[in-house]
This record gives structure tokens, sequence and C-alpha cells, in this order.
């Protein structure tokens, strides 16, 4: 039976429900949520490292971004970076010392204290930090795209209630998760 309403024809049979809302989804297991979390960060972590290396920076690593995020634009000590990313000042060492290998970062003279080192970033390093906020805005914007602008902007404020606030910028991933 075929009804007209609205200007429309609407196949009674198959559009039985009419008027009337769908049925809310079944509520999923616990453990999906934070396993689609997680494979949504390490979904745009692969797209944007997928892009890095398109971009002239093939050997950067997850966990480089991590430390390079940690040597900040005014450089840092060893013990700092170990400090920020919650691991060791040797742990933190031994992924400074690659980025030193591959031209990300550099070891210079603390000005303030002749005692110290600090390692700073090079252009090169800073390079990277550019391209990889460049890539994130264009990773979001694939995910307006996909899921809309509205529904990306409820979820980041959705996400900003229940993370709390002093964990939700938090460098020290590589820490929980076993390793800078």
């Amino acid at each position: 039976m075929v009804d007209h309403v609205a200007g429309e024809n609407v196949n009674q049979v198959v559009d039985s429900g009419k008027g009337v809302p769908p049925a809310p989804l079944p509520d999923a297991p616990g453990h999906e949520l934070p396993l689609l979390l997680f494979g949504g960060f390490r979904t745009l972590i692969d797209r944007l490292h997928e892009r890095l290396a398109a971009e002239g920076h093939p050997d950067v690593r997850p966990a480089h971004g991590f430390v390079m995020q940690a040597i900040g634009l005014r450089g840092a000590t060893a013990s700092e970076i170990g400090r920020r990313l919650g691991v060791s000042k040797q742990a933190a060492g031994k992924t400074v010392d690659r980025l030193l290998v591959l031209g990300y970062a550099e070891r210079a003279d603390d000005p303030a204290d002749a005692r110290r080192k600090l390692v700073r970033l090079t252009p090169r390093g800073l390079d990277a930090l550019a391209r990889s906020a460049a890539g994130f805005d264009a990773l979001r914007a694939e995910w307006c795209a996909a899921l809309g602008a509205d529904r990306v902007r409820a979820l980041e404020a959705d996400l900003r209630k229940v993370v709390p606030e002093e964990t939700a910028f938090r460098l020290d991933a590589g820490s929980w998760l076993g390793g800078a």
C-alpha cells in the first residue's frame, strides 16, 4: 500500500514505523569505548605519520613527536624532558640521541647555566612540528567532512567533560604505554 504524505510516496509495508522514532541502539560492551578511542587516536597518528613521510620526514616516529613536544621551543635538559614525559632521564636520553642522529635536535650550552646542556630543536625538528600541526588540522577537517563539523565539535566538547583537565594534554603517554 502506498500512502501520499507531504508530497512523498511512502511504502507502508517497508516503512511500517511511520511517525515512530527508531529504537535506540543497544549499549556496546564497556570495553569497546577505550578500544574505539584508542583506535581513533591510532588512526590519526598513523595517518599523520604517512603525511610526514610524504613531506620529507620519513624517520619521525610517534615517540619522537612526544619528545619534540617535551623539548619545546625553548629547549630542555634531559632531566626536564624525562619529567615531562614521565620517564627516566636515561629513557628520555635514548630518544633524544635518536633525534640528534636524525637531525631533529641538537645539544647546546644553557645560556643561563654553563653546567647544563640543553636539547633544542633544529630547523628540521621545528619543520616536523609545524607539519604535524598542519597535518592534524587537515585530519580534523577530514573527520568534519565525514562526520559533520557539529558532531566533531560535540565529540571534543564531550571528551573535555569527561577527561580531567590535568590529564587532557599530558605528554607522558610513552611511559604509560611502556617506553618513550
